[in-house]
This record gives C-alpha cells, sequence and structure tokens, in this order.
C-alpha cells in the first residue's frame, strides 16, 4: 500500500549516522543520498530501492521554524526484521546510540499471532519500531 515514507528530523548527520548503524541490522542499507543548497536528504532501502527517507531543509521558513519534529501524536514507522535476535540488536544499538526505550522487544499477541516488536524513540523524537511477524514462541 505504501510506496515510501519521509521525515524531517533536527540533525542531519547525526541522523543519517543513526539510521545507517540500525537498519543495517535489519537488512537495509543507504541507497542514496542528496546534498544541494537546499536540502539534506538520505533514502534507505533494499534492492535498489529506498522507502524510508530522512532529511533537512537548509533554509526555512518562519512557519517551518515552528513545526515540531518528532511529535506528531500517534505517528510511528515500523521496519520489518527477518528474526527476533536481529530485533534485539536493533533494539540494544538504537539505545546504545541514545534513544529513549518505548518498549523492550518482545512478542506482541494483542496485535495479532506472531508478533514480535522492540520500540524506541529515536534522537529526534520520532517513534521507531522493529517488528517480526513470524514469531513462533510462547
Amino acid at each position: 500500500m505504501i510506496d515510501h515514507i519521509s521525515f524531517a528530523v533536527n540533525n542531519f548527520e547525526q541522523s543519517r549516522v543513526f539510521y545507517d548503524q540500525t537498519l543495517a541490522i535489519l537488512g537495509y542499507e543507504r541507497l542514496m543520498t542528496f546534498d544541494d543548497e537546499d536540502h539534506q536528504v538520505a533514502g534507505y532501502g533494499k534492492n535498489g530501492k529506498p522507502s524510508f527517507w530522512i532529511g533537512v531543509k537548509k533554509q526555512l521558513s518562519e512557519k517551518e521554524k515552528r513545526e515540531h519534529i518528532g511529535l506528531a501524536a500517534g505517528f510511528h514507522v515500523g521496519f520489518v526484521a527477518p528474526d527476533i535476535e536481529s530485533v534485539h540488536q536493533w533494539y540494544e544499538k538504537c539505545l546504545e546510540l541514545g534513544c529513549k526505550d518505548n518498549g523492550a522487544p518482545g512478542p506482541r499477541p494483542e496485535y495479532h499471532p506472531g508478533y514480535y516488536g522492540g520500540f524506541i524513540i529515536d534522537p529526534n523524537g520520532w517513534r521507531i519500531e522493529a517488528c517480526f511477524q513470524n514469531y513462533q514462541g510462547e
């Protein structure tokens, strides 16, 4: 249903390093980077197709300066993980890089059978999740 998603970040370099390191654990890589006079943007994905984008606009209007990055109530992004071990590795790397815990890795049977996820709040305040959909545990 969704082809791609993008959102603004406060500090492009910090966010680029964060997503380079954490998304690699889940099997994704930075496929594109743009840095021109107006924007800094990075696109992540696999098989040559970026589906997740971060970026900053270098010159902000007064309205844009008042926008709150990372504070969209209820908004979050869930990344597919290849297995539960990578959910745990991703979560630990996120905490190591200064993220806030928003739900330790574990089964979430209330979502649906086989759901296993871990949740953090990234350095920009965005709610991010890594999830595995075929958990066969208890």
